[in-house]
């Protein structure tokens, strides 16, 4: 059963990241990983993002952020993207990753810069 967090979360989502994103998310993954595609789905977007306590940008700065100290270079790269989309120029995702840098330690930075350079090598 579809809630509205889900139904908002979606839209949000396909908004934010693009129709071949998501479709490509529910389209590779298996009866064990989908219930992963739909919690992501519901509560990150829906219950979270959809929130209207932060403006998207700084959901985005925030994310950056934390991926980038998680060293987590694929969802970094999805949310540079994003970041990208929702306004952020490539000044303050550089920023973002300085301060990471400092907080989080240089490799977490060194991490973030290569996937930003990647990310703005992609983006035109």
């Amino acid at each position: 059963m579809e809630t509205e967090n889900f139904k908002r979360g979606l839209d949000l989502r396909r908004e934010l990241s693009g129709d071949k994103v998501v479709d490509d998310a529910f389209a590779n993954t298996d009866d064990i990983a989908f219930p992963l595609q739909e919690l992501v789905t519901e509560f990150c977007f829906g219950a979270v993002w959809g929130r209207r306590g932060l403006d998207r940008r700084s959901r985005s700065i925030l994310n950056i952020g934390m991926l980038a100290a998680l060293n987590r270079p694929e969802e970094l790269a999805g949310h540079i993207r994003t970041g990208l989309k929702n306004g952020l120029s490539r000044t303050e995702i550089q920023e973002c990753l300085l301060q990471v840098a400092v907080y989080a330690g240089m490799p977490a930075g060194f991490g973030g810069m290569r996937v930003a350079r990647q990310v703005f090598s992609e983006v035109k």
